[in-house]
C-alpha cells in the first residue's frame, strides 16, 4: 500500500487558502480554490508550504480493499508535514467514527511507511455542518497520541505551520 502513489496525488500547491472537498458520492476527496461552498475544511497556508493532497479513500485504498478496516478521506503532506483528514457532512454522531477512521488510516500508514521523517504530525476530523472548533476530551487526545503519535483536532480549519 503506497500512500505516496502519484496516481492518487494532486499537484503540489502553495496557495494561502484552499478547501478540502468530499462530494459524499463514492468519489475521492479533492482540493478546491474557487468554490468555498463545497469546502468541508479550509486550509490556511500563509507560509506557502508546498503541500500535496493525497486521496486515501477510493484511491490509495479502494472501497473493496481492506474490508472491515476504516480509512480517512485524505492526507496533506510536505517534507516536514503529514496531516490526515476525515471529511464529514453530518449533523450528529460523527466524531467517534471520524476518530476511528483517522486512527485506522494512520496505522495503515505506519505499516507501510516511516513517520519519523515528519516533524509536524496531526489528524483532523472535519465536518461541514460543524465548522467551529469542537472541544474533545483530553483523555481521547492522550489515547490517540499514545496509539498513533499524532495530535488530533476536531475542527474544519487546518493551519499549516
Amino acid at each position: 500500500m503506497n500512500f505516496f502513489d502519484s496516481a492518487c496525488q494532486e499537484p503540489a500547491r502553495k496557495d494561502d487558502l484552499f478547501g478540502l472537498c468530499d462530494d459524499q458520492d463514492g468519489t475521492k476527496a479533492y482540493t478546491n480554490t474557487d468554490d468555498s461552498s463545497r469546502w468541508v475544511a479550509t486550509v490556511q497556508n500563509e507560509s506557502h508550504v508546498e503541500l500535496i493532497f493525497t486521496a486515501i479513500d477510493n484511491c490509495v485504498i479502494m472501497g473493496d480493499e481492506e474490508q472491515g478496516r476504516k480509512r480517512c478521506d485524505g492526507m496533506l503532506s510536505s517534507i516536514e508535514h503529514i496531516y490526515f483528514v476525515e471529511l464529514k457532512n453530518q449533523r450528529e454522531g460523527w466524531i467517534a467514527d471520524a476518530i476511528a477512521q483517522l486512527e485506522s488510516t494512520i496505522r495503515f500508514f505506519m505499516e507501510h511507511h516511516d513517520i519519523s521523517r515528519f516533524r509536524y504530525k496531526k489528524a483532523f476530523a472535519c465536518n461541514k455542518r460543524h465548522r467551529p472548533f469542537k472541544v474533545i476530551d483530553n483523555e481521547l487526545r492522550r489515547r490517540f497520541f499514545s496509539n498513533c503519535h499524532f495530535h488530533v483536532d476536531v475542527q474544519a480549519h487546518i493551519i499549516v505551520v
